[in-house]
């Protein structure tokens, strides 16, 4: 019995390994772009109509979650690569400009985001990619509400229905 119970737990920790760097392989690793972390706060479940409830524009968190506050540049031309985050993001473009594109959108429009502006992504699996296009720096800060110890960011492979 100790040797199947050996075997099935090595088993699977072969099997999650390799699930982990196939992700990895396929992913779309970011290039002139750099995210530091500037704070990170843990908050207990928020009750609505509670005066430190979160924003109306937010998912109601279930449980623990943690907050971030990003800093994020691009050089010129540089990317995030495809990816994903597990919760909201309230972005504010603190200085040039960034491009947006949607994994879903067939047609690869960008969006774009000048300093002063404001955006939100909503998390929860939507896959997208922010590119710096111009030929300064840009700069955002990013605020997210993630559940408790989960990742950050989640890189993706390329959606394919972009062609840069």
């Amino acid at each position: 019995m100790r040797q199947k119970l050996t075997w099935l737990l090595l088993s699977s920790a072969l099997i999650v390994v390799t699930a982990l760097q196939a992700g990895k392989l396929r992913a779309t690793p970011a290039q002139g772009f750099a995210a530091t972390t500037l704070a990170v706060g843990r908050f207990a479940e928020m009750e609505e109509g509670h005066k430190s409830s979160i924003p109306p524009v937010w998912q109601k968190p279930k449980g623990w979650s943690d907050l971030y506050v990003q800093s994020n540049v691009w050089q010129a031309g540089g990317s995030t690569g495809w990816h994903t985050h597990p919760g909201e993001s309230l972005i504010i473009v603190t200085e040039g400009m960034v491009t947006g594109y949607e994994g879903d959108d067939p047609d690869c429009r960008p969006h774009l985001y000048t300093a002063g502006m404001g955006f939100v992504d909503p998390g929860g699996g939507h896959v997208h990619i922010l590119r710096n296009e111009a030929q300064i720096v840009a700069k955002t800060i990013a605020v997210q509400l993630i559940p408790a110890a989960a990742a950050r960011r989640i890189d993706v492979a390329d959606p394919g229905n972009c062609h840069f």
